[in-house]
């Protein structure tokens, strides 16, 4: 599956939500996808799973959409079912028939423990249990696509467990995720690729072994080391001293909200991943020093 120059606005004439992305995503592949709020995270996975169509570019060789899963940020507990119809319903749409229908239903309810729930109204339910719901509803018919925005915030720490489970099994299974979750920790180690979105526009895509190699030591050429990376940026929302504190940062300051560190090349790409998932800055410009 590939984005080719992939560009989304909501409004004639509006602001560019994204722009210009050029992506790949490949069988049996997870990624994570970060950035700030704001970047366009939500309206890269909608496009991705077919649920949003881009304004400008194209996405070729997208599985069809009952083959599509996708947990919205925001589920819409105000739909006139049950939690079984809801799951039913959504099965039809995926083209599921049958016994192969009600074994998928039950099955999705007895794995995330919403058996006692399964006839109460969406409108009824907790929080929780409305998002083991969308959990439950992308990934009927085992799809090989799957889109997840922040499908973990406000499960249980058990339900949470099943889910990296899930998601793990989905990409052994040949299917590609997608994910963006608020926890630097979720499914850490174990994502093939890492995207980086910042004002709408894809600035990084690292694969396993870049990502492994980015915490090794200083990145050196035949005549010695490379230079030292400048990184500005402007709203960082965590604490200064954790920036310093990185390793490989030479210096870091901030004024009147904007800042600029220095960072020996070979850490550059985990000061920017810092930056832009656990900092929630902007990043203005990035270049040699």
């Amino acid at each position: 599956m590939r984005l080719l120059g992939v560009s989304k606005r909501y409004r004639v004439r509006g602001d560019w939500v994204l722009r210009d992305i050029d992506a790949e995503l490949a069988p049996r592949q997870l990624i994570r996808l970060t950035g700030p709020n704001g970047c366009g995270k939500s309206t890269l996975l909608r496009l991705v799973c077919g649920a949003s169509a881009p304004s400008r570019g194209r996405i070729t060789a997208r599985p069809p959409l009952g083959q599509a899963g996708y947990v919205p940020e925001r589920f819409p507990p105000e739909l006139p079912f049950t939690a079984q119809e809801y799951l039913t319903h959504l099965g039809r749409v995926r083209g599921l028939r049958g016994a192969r229908l009600d074994g998928a239903v039950i099955a999705s309810i007895e794995r995330l423990s919403l058996g006692q729930y399964a006839s109460r109204p969406l409108r009824e339910l907790s929080k929780g249990n409305c998002q083991k719901v969308a959990v439950a509803q992308a990934l009927l018919g085992e799809p090989e696509l799957l889109g997840l925005d922040e499908a973990w915030t406000g499960l249980d720490a058990e339900t949470r467990a099943v889910l990296d489970q899930m998601v793990e099994q989905r990409v052994a299974a040949g299917a590609t995720v997608l994910f963006v979750d608020h926890d630097p920790a979720r499914l850490a180690g174990r994502a093939s690729t890492q995207w980086a979105l910042s004002d709408g526009q894809l600035i990084e895509s690292l694969a396993t072994n870049e990502i492994r190699a980015s915490h090794q030591a200083d990145v050196t050429t035949p005549t010695g080391p490379l230079q030292s990376i400048v990184i500005e940026f402007s709203g960082l929302r965590s604490e200064l001293g954790a920036l310093r504190g990185l390793r490989g940062v030479v210096s870091a300051e901030v004024a009147d909200g904007v800042g600029r560190v220095i960072v020996s090349a070979g850490r550059s790409d985990d000061v920017l991943r810092w930056l832009l998932s656990v900092g929630g800055a902007h990043i203005d410009r990035v270049g040699q020093r």
